[in-house]
């Protein structure tokens, strides 16, 4: 998967961060790395084999039809070999390492959209909550067909993933199929230099909060406890919160992991294994339950992936969290920054990781406890209704206070987003049962 904002970076024990790439942010209850290196698994590849190559770059070099650099030929074969391992594995050049640590910051130039190479094919993973993508309308799973009037090429993907990218205010159009349709439309944006916040957190009735993390950077750990702090602070201890990991695309693990720990106060939150020793690693969670136990829904839907998903598993196998939606994206694999000469790296797959049931999600994805459809489906009778609510009894009385819900049952919550009007159903009435021993307990 190429990724346009965030991409995963956990950097295992014993692998060294490219200069420039983000560190990840400290992680509680876990030891520091020490330094080490990869050792040479085999002998080499065959002899055949290499002169297989040297006599294919040679014929390239006489008889293609332009003339190619030594350099771009050697460029394209490292290219080659590592996209041909999986689709996250790629080698960076100096310039792809610069855009890996914009990534990882949340600070870039360009359009803020996730997207996966499937089939030849740019097809969105998850827009970027305020990017010019989002605000054109690009959803999850819709496909990009065409940049600036260009057919997209399947054996220049690069360079198209190239051309996504430019300078803050440049014009680009892309023809877009969404998802579902049979035509495809041209939508023209804007690049823009964006500065993402990774946490948006409110109030969404008296103390719930809905906590909004859109990708995982160096500071969403940090920015997540300084505005539940807030929030807590202007309005009372909080009886239960919903997370919304709805088309989060991940970001760092080692943030993601952090987040998981603020909602735990023990237990595994992931693992990986791989085959070097350094790969094998456990997190795991240290007391301080910002939430101290209040009931907490997560959402997730198929453009939860990777890091967003390390969260969401470990909430849901530690019994911590209801989750709501859809499968997840189901992306299980962790990447390692492996430096190179001339500020080139590789970001290779070194493990998978496992949530803490044991379970790989890889090509699988996390399912919720509690699906949800895209939307309420109701099927309305013509025929006389017989009066069955209160607001449908003559001279009712009429209600008080800031109630949202219309004639019809339907909130003001509801009407803008019904997932998260079904997850503060949910978590209210998790709260409830929670507070139901205490209110026994001082029954006369």
């Amino acid at each position: 998967m190429r990724r346009l904002l965030i991409t995963v970076a956990l950097l295992a024990p014993g692998v060294c961060a490219a200069a420039g790439v983000a560190a990840p942010v400290p992680v509680r209850g876990t030891a520091p790395a020490s330094a080490g290196s990869v050792q040479t698994a085999h002998a080499g590849p065959d002899l055949e084999d290499i002169a297989t190559f040297t006599r294919t770059f040679e014929i390239i070099k006489q008889a293609y039809v332009e003339p190619v650099s030594d350099h771009a030929l050697m460029q394209s074969a490292l290219r080659g070999m590592l996209a041909g391992l999986d689709p996250h594995s790629e080698f960076l050049d100096a310039r792809a390492l610069q855009q890996l640590d914009e990534d990882t910051s949340g600070e870039y130039a360009g359009l803020g959209i996730e997207v996966a190479e499937v089939k030849g094919r740019l097809r969105i993973i998850a827009p970027i909550d305020g990017s010019p993508a989002q605000k054109a309308g690009i959803r999850a799973g819709d496909t990009i067909l065409g940049i600036d009037g260009k057919a997209i090429d399947p054996d220049a993907l690069d360079a198209a993933l190239d051309a996504l990218r430019g300078k803050p205010g440049s014009a680009i159009t892309l023809t877009i199929l969404h998802a579902g349709a049979s035509q495809p439309i041209d939508l023209r944006l804007l690049r823009e230099f964006i500065q993402v916040p990774s946490v948006r957190s409110r109030l969404l009735a008296p103390g719930f909060a809905y906590l909004r993390i859109s990708q995982f950077q160096a500071d969403t750990a940090s920015e997540l406890q300084r505005q539940l702090d807030e929030l807590q602070r202007r309005h009372g201890p909080l009886k239960g919160a919903v997370l919304d990991l709805r088309s989060n695309p991940g970001g760092l693990v080692t943030a993601a992991v952090a987040v998981a720990d603020d909602f735990l106060d023990s237990g595994v939150i992931v693992s990986t294994r791989g085959r070097l020793p350094q790969s094998d690693t456990i997190f795991r969670a240290t007391p301080g339950d910002l939430l101290h136990g209040a009931p907490l829904v997560v959402l997730i839907d198929g453009g939860t992936a990777s890091a967003a998903e390390i969260v969401a598993g470990a909430l849901k196998d530690n019994h911590r969290a209801v989750l709501m939606g859809r499968r997840s994206f189901g992306k299980g694999s962790v990447q390692s920054v492996l430096p190179l000469p001339d500020g080139a790296a590789i970001k290779l797959t070194t493990a998978r990781y496992y949530t803490p049931d044991g379970d790989s999600i890889q090509a699988r994805g996390i399912s919720p406890d509690i699906e949800l459809a895209d939307k309420l489906q109701v099927s309305v009778s013509k025929a006389p209704e017989l009066s069955s609510r209160e607001a449908d009894l003559p001279g009712h009385l009429g209600g008080s206070g800031n109630a949202t819900a219309s004639r019809d049952g339907t909130g003001a919550l509801a009407a803008e987003d019904w997932w998260l009007d079904q997850a503060l159903h949910v978590v209210q009435a998790l709260a409830v049962t929670r507070a139901l021993p205490a209110v026994a307990a001082t029954a006369p």
